[in-house]
């Protein structure tokens, strides 16, 4: 059976999103990320509070935060208190933050790079109890320390760039990939293990994307791709078939919602970034990716509450084979 994972999006009420983490670890899941998207969501350090308390095996994390919107070392003393709270069974998602999030906090990314590399060094150190001095692009530490952390809690990270793929596999316990372009996942795959054997370190690989067994599936993950196909690569949207007149299309309607841009994207366009067919035809992909790629950890996006354990309960069909 391939470990699964759920990701979360704290849209709705902290009450719902807690009901969906129950029904993800009854049903074998093993670690519940919930989405930090600053004024878009519900706070994730209360949503993953509530999911701590209300489950007993399900490790819980950001899936992710940033070093914009909180200072590090705010984000380590959190992660470590939950962390204390639940016995061991919190991690840390960092990445570089995105527009949703930033934007309407009026908040622009510095050096996002070296940015993440310095929080991961960061919160290594206070996890670990040490006194840190440091300055960073956009936080600095002056003797600095944690008396309640674990010098082993995980510390995942979430990028597309070549450097920040790196990054992951030199420097973190793991590495999420979100939605690739699937003849595409040799490549970055081959970027995080080139950090690894650089820092002779042994990162996790965690795959995510959404699994389509019906039309209601696909139209639920038809907005999502919006934004994916905007800032997919040159190279990828050229394979797609996809044109500078296509992408403006969907840019300009982005302004009226993911919904009205959705209507500009096709079902072509969105197959090659997801897993589809019935159950059986899943299990098969997504097990022939694990073994063909090496992967550690499947994740399934819950887009939208109302169908979240229909989906829960096919994912976890398709991941026991």
């Amino acid at each position: 059976m391939i470990p699964g994972s759920v990701n979360l999006i704290p849209e709705t009420s902290i009450d719902l999103i807690r009901d969906l983490a129950i029904l993800s670890e009854k049903l074998g899941f093993e670690r519940c990320w919930v989405y930090d998207e600053g004024l878009a969501t519900r706070d994730v350090y209360v949503t993953m509070t509530a999911i701590l308390e209300a489950t007993e095996k399900l490790i819980v994390g950001p899936g992710i935060t940033n070093s914009y919107t909180r200072h590090p070392g705010q984000t380590a003393a959190a992660i470590a208190s939950l962390d204390e709270m639940s016995t061991g069974r919190a991690f840390l998602g960092i990445g570089a933050g995105g527009s949703l999030t930033l934007d309407p906090l009026g908040i622009e990314r510095h050096k996002p790079l070296e940015t993440v590399r310095q929080t991961i060094y960061a919160c290594r150190k206070l996890f670990a109890g040490e006194r840190i001095d440091l300055e960073a692009p956009g936080f600095s530490f002056k003797s600095a320390q944690l008396d309640y952390g674990r010098c082993d809690i995980e510390i995942w990270l979430a990028g597309r760039g070549p450097k920040m793929l790196d990054l992951g596999g030199s420097d973190t316990d793991g590495v999420m990939l979100d939605f690739i372009f699937k003849p595409s996942l040799g490549e970055y795959v081959h970027q995080i293990k080139m950090g690894a054997e650089r820092n002779n370190n042994k990162p996790k690989i965690c795959y995510s994307t959404m699994i389509v067994t019906d039309d209601e599936a696909l139209e639920i993950v038809r907005p999502h791709m919006t934004y994916r196909l905007v800032d997919s690569p040159k190279e990828v949207l050229e394979e797609l078939g996809i044109n500078e007149k296509d992408i403006s299309r969907i840019r300009g309607a982005l302004a009226e919602g993911l919904e009205s841009a959705a209507q500009h994207v096709r079902d072509e366009w969105v197959f090659p970034f997801v897993i589809s067919g019935n159950v059986r035809e899943c299990s098969e992909e997504l097990s022939s990716l694990f073994e063909l790629h090496g992967f550690d950890e499947f994740m399934i996006p819950i887009f939208e509450t109302e169908s979240g354990a229909s989906l829960l309960k096919t994912t976890s069909q398709v991941l026991g084979g």
